[in-house]
């Protein structure tokens, strides 16, 4: 009957890489700092296999591989974005797993990162996730501390309720 009462009203967001979480005000570039992108955590991460944070659809893969962005069923946007200024790597050392349209689960392998190489390039390796239509959320409850990828949460996104 009516619709409203079957959607969900908060998304679990998991860790997509295994390091230790990051305040976004803390990133070292100004587009995520100041949120400018959209609101979210960070991971330093200590491997670089990227997983799946949710189920959702690929909507968005960067053609260096450094960045993917994932719908929600819910049309939360999220993205992750491997590394500050990575894009200046021009895709060595990402790889990526996925191709736009692709649907995922949780946990499902989409990028992968170089840390070793990026490291090398004076990268850093600090990788944002946010999410980027912000219209849609109410709150979000972040976690810190150390996060292994698919097993622990680093955000629960509250969603509008319109």
């Amino acid at each position: 009957m009516f619709r409203l009462f079957e959607r969900n009203r908060s998304r679990d967001i998991f860790a997509p890489m295994t390091g230790e979480i990051i305040n976004i005000e803390n990133v070292p570039d100004q587009i995520f700092s100041e949120k400018m992108v959209g609101d979210g955590i960070a991971i330093k991460p200590v491997d670089g296999l990227v997983l799946s944070p949710c189920d959702g659809k690929i909507v968005q893969l960067f053609p260096t591989n450094h960045a993917v962005g994932i719908e929600t069923e819910e049309g939360l946007l999220i993205l992750i974005h491997l590394g500050i200024d990575t894009v200046e790597l021009k895709g060595k050392g990402f790889k990526s797993y996925v191709q736009k349209g692709d649907h995922v689960k949780t946990g499902d392998r989409i990028l992968e990162m170089d840390l070793e190489h990026c490291n090398k390039m004076n990268k850093s390796v600090v990788s944002p996730i946010v999410i980027t239509n912000m219209e849609l959320v109410d709150c979000i409850e972040k976690r810190n501390g150390l996060v292994d990828a698919n097993t622990n949460l680093i955000m629960k996104v509250s969603l509008r309720i319109e």
